[in-house]
C-alpha cells in the first residue's frame, strides 16, 4: 500500500489505517501526538492549528519505520528512545524500565509532603533516574543520591541528569548486599523496586514481556517482598530519626508490605491509592 505523508494531518490518517487492527483509536491518537511532538517539536494544540505543515521526506520515512516497530508491539518510548516524566525528558533503552504515570504519582506525593525539606534523599533502584531527577528539579539544593545494580541503567541515568541539568550522585549498588552505610543522614528514602510476581507474567502484555528488562520487574513468588525487606533493613542505618520511606508497590501485596513496615519499626504507615483506585504507594516514618 502506498504511503502518502505530505503534511502533519496525514500522519494521523496513515497511523490510523496501518494500526487499526492492533491498537485502540485512543492509543493511536496518543502515538500521533507523541511522534509529532518528538519529531517536529510541536505540541498538540500547536499541531491542531498547523496541521498543514509540510513533512520532509526523511521524516516521512522515519514515521514509516516507527509504524513498523509499533506493529511488532515495541513500546513507542523504546522506539523513540525517550519519554516525558514529571516535566523531565527521560531517555530510555532496553536496560531501563519505561517510567509509568503511577511513578509520577509517587514523585508528586514526595514533593507535596516535603516542602522545605532538610536532609538528603536516597532513591534506591533508580533505573532511568526519573525519580531522582524529578526530585532534584523540584528540590534544588537538596543532596540526592540514586543507586542501581545495573551499570547500563546508571549510564543512562547519568545522561538523563545531564539532559535535565540537575545534580544527582549515582552509585552502583546491589540492595540485596547493601554496603550503603556511608550514605547515612537521609531524610527520605524513595524506591520503586521490582515487585511483579513471576506468576503474574501470564496476565501481562507482550510489549512489556518482550521489551522491558525482566530484572527490573520480577520477583520470585516464594519471596515477593525480597527488595522491600532489604531496603527497610538498611534504612534503619541510613535514615535520620523520623525519616520517611516512600515505596511504589504491587496492589496485590499492600497489606503484607504494611505489616512488614510496622514490624521493622515504622510508624504512621499509610497505603495510598493511585488514579485508578489501586493500592500503589505506601509510606511510613522511622520511629524515634
Amino acid at each position: 500500500m502506498s504511503v502518502n505523508i505530505q503534511i502533519l494531518k496525514d500522519i494521523r490518517t496513515y497511523l490510523a489505517r496501518e494500526l487499526a487492527d492492533l491498537y485502540p483509536d485512543t492509543e493511536i491518537s496518543s502515538f500521533t501526538s507523541i511522534i509529532i511532538k518528538t519529531l517536529f517539536n510541536v505540541e498538540r494544540l500547536h499541531f491542531m492549528h498547523n496541521n498543514k505543515l509540510k513533512v520532509p521526506v526523511n521524516k516521512s520515512k522515519r514515521i514509516q519505520e516507527i509504524c513498523n516497530e509499533l506493529k511488532k508491539g515495541k513500546p513507542i518510548q523504546y522506539i523513540l528512545k525517550e519519554t516525558t516524566f514529571y516535566d523531565c525528558t527521560i531517555k530510555v533503552n532496553n536496560e531501563t524500565l519505561i517510567p509509568r504515570p503511577e511513578t509520577e504519582e509517587l514523585v508528586d506525593l514526595v514533593i507535596r509532603e516535603n516542602k522545605g525539606i532538610k536532609g538528603k534523599i536516597i532513591d534506591i533502584g533508580t533505573g532511568s533516574g526519573c525519580i531522582a531527577i524529578a526530585l532534584s528539579k523540584n528540590f534544588p539544593g537538596v543532596e540526592i543520591t540514586a543507586t542501581d545494580n545495573s551499570k547500563g541503567a546508571l549510564r543512562m541515568a547519568k545522561k538523563n541528569a545531564r539532559i535535565n541539568n540537575v545534580k544527582v550522585h549515582f552509585v552502583w549498588n546491589d540492595i540485596l548486599n547493601p554496603g550503603l552505610e556511608n550514605l547515612s543522614g537521609a531524610a527520605i528514602i524513595v524506591s520503586n523496586p521490582p515487585y511483579v510476581r513471576e506468576s503474574e507474567k501470564k496476565t501481562m502484555n507482550r510489549n512489556v514481556l518482550d521489551f522491558e528488562p525482566p530484572d527490573a520487574l520480577f520477583v520470585p513468588d516464594d519471596d515477593p517482598l525480597i527488595y522491600y525487606k532489604s531496603i527497610l533493613e538498611i534504612s534503619k542505618s541510613l535514615l535520620l530519626q523520623g525519616g520517611k520511606v516512600y515505596f511504589e508497590i504491587n496492589e496485590a501485596m499492600s497489606f503484607e508490605i504494611d505489616s512488614l513496615m510496622k514490624s521493622k519499626g515504622f510508624i504512621d504507615v499509610n497505603i495510598i491509592k493511585d488514579i485508578n483506585g489501586k493500592d500503589r504507594i505506601i509510606k511510613g516514618k522511622l520511629h524515634g
